[in-house]
């Protein structure tokens, strides 16, 4: 027989839960949230690399899963990429091109959504594949910024970040940072951003024209752990006004920050977040991969779309 108080004391014990979770998430003014944080999708390994197509839907990685999916609230999810070989950060261009990082082989590669075509972008450097390719962002020239981390002893002779024109023509920008993983660009391609996994430093560096940058500078630091130890951060991403959302996955929360450095508040999450983007039609909802889930946080902020 079942014991109907008992039950009843479960399922209050639940919808508190979930909600102290939701209240976790306190407004940040003029920023969001806008609604209640949402798992929209579930059950993946590794989930990563949000990114949003010209009519808003989100495309996301299973990195340990092998596969790029296609998804929308309320939808199935569509596999677009069997095999992908680790691909991890995903971004469209202006031509609708998805533009992916694929770990195993290290390379980027574009990737045709209807087909699942893959085609070869660029593949090394000084003769050499790269180590794992991470994320990266697409400029308004069609070239990319990617970070390249080094897992182990790696490919490359150091973990760094590059870019790479719209002809292939793969440039090292940096070289000196712990672990580059996160990258993206202001709304205006005026300044690039660099998220270390193993460094609180976030860099920001001035470009000077596609694929130049000058002397990077410490724009903040990401949040430290409760007993005051230093985090990391893994990925972000940009909204129109240049407010930054950083992951940092050791706290299980997005940082948001100004464009001047000014930390905002904090989206605090049930799970650890690996990377967020803005999609949807209007650019506002913050689509977050967290382990094997995917949230959705409606936003009063209104994302920026790359690639043109």
């Amino acid at each position: 027989m079942i014991n109907v108080r008992l039950l009843w004391i479960v399922c209050l014990a639940f919808i508190s839960t979930a909600a102290a979770s939701a209240q976790d998430i306190e407004p940040i003014e003029g920023i969001g949230p806008a609604g209640p944080l949402e798992v929209v999708h579930d059950g993946f390994r590794f989930t990563e690399g949000p990114a949003a197509d010209a009519q808003g839907r989100l495309y996301f990685t299973d990195v340990f899963g092998g596969r790029i999916h296609r998804a929308q609230p309320g939808s199935e999810v569509h596999t677009v990429l069997e095999k992908s070989q680790g691909a991890n950060g995903l971004m469209f261009d202006a031509k609708g091109r998805l533009f992916a990082c694929q770990g195993g082989p290290g390379r980027i590669v574009t990737v045709d959504v209807e087909t699942g075509e893959m085609t070869p972008f660029v593949e090394q450097y000084n003769g050499k594949a790269f180590n794992r390719p991470n994320d990266l962002v697409v400029d308004s020239h069609r070239g990319v910024y990617f970070t390249d981390p080094r897992f182990g002893a790696g490919k490359q002779d150091a973990a760094a970040f590059y870019y790479a024109s719209a002809e292939g023509v793969v440039t090292r920008l940096g070289d000196d940072l712990n672990f580059p993983n996160g990258i993206i660009l202001s709304p205006d391609e005026s300044t690039l951003y660099v998220l270390p996994y193993q460094s609180s430093k976030v860099m920001a560096y001035p470009v000077e024209a596609p694929g130049k940058i000058g002397d990077g500078k410490i724009l903040c630091e990401t949040q430290p752990r409760p007993d005051g130890k230093p985090t990391g951060g893994d990925g972000l991403t940009v909204d129109t006004k240049g407010n930054l959302y950083l992951t940092v996955p050791a706290i299980k929360a997005i940082q948001v920050v100004s464009a001047e450095g000014e930390t905002l508040g904090m989206l605090n999450l049930p799970k650890a977040p690996s990377n967020c983007a803005f999609a949807g039609p209007d650019m506002q909802t913050l689509y977050i991969t967290a382990r094997n889930v995917v949230y959705a946080l409606p936003m009063q902020a209104t994302g920026h779309r790359f690639g043109g």
